[in-house]
């Protein structure tokens, strides 16, 4: 059984730095699509940061670009996303989800900034809340 289990989240100063972590257990890294995606309240999900197995680069949202940056360390199956330079617009829930032999549009990484992305996966976290204030 595939569990994603999200940790990390919290409150933070506009400028702060915060780490979020995803453990994936059960999950198999061999030909997937694994993100990070935020919502606000009323808000759909926006993909945030995602990575296909097998491109050569990681997508990051414009309202990102520069202060995030997405890792896997696949020994602990986990995923990270640390986030400096924090401002309150960032302040969302955060969720990881993850995707197998993802085909069609996804097989890009840059499906991630498309309506209707994080809701095609095949799994997801319950999320993590970040607060940034100002």
């Amino acid at each position: 059984e595939v569990q994603l289990v999200e940790s990390g989240g919290g409150v933070v100063q506009a400028g702060g730095s915060l780490r979020l972590s995803c453990v994936a257990s059960g999950f198999t890294f061999d030909d997937y699509f694994i993100g990070w995606f935020r919502q606000v309240p009323g808000k759909e999900h926006e993909g945030i940061s995602c990575f296909r197995s097998g491109s050569s680069r990681t997508f990051y949202a414009d309202s990102v670009k520069g202060r995030f940056t997405m890792s896997i360390d696949y020994a602990r199956k986990t995923i990270y996303l640390q986030m400096n330079s924090l401002k309150p617009e960032d302040t969302a829930v955060y969720y990881c989800a993850a995707d197998r032999h993802s085909s069609g549009y996804m097989s890009r990484s840059d499906a991630c900034g498309l309506p209707g992305t994080f809701g095609a996966m095949d799994y997801w976290g319950k999320g993590t809340p970040v607060t940034v204030s100002s």
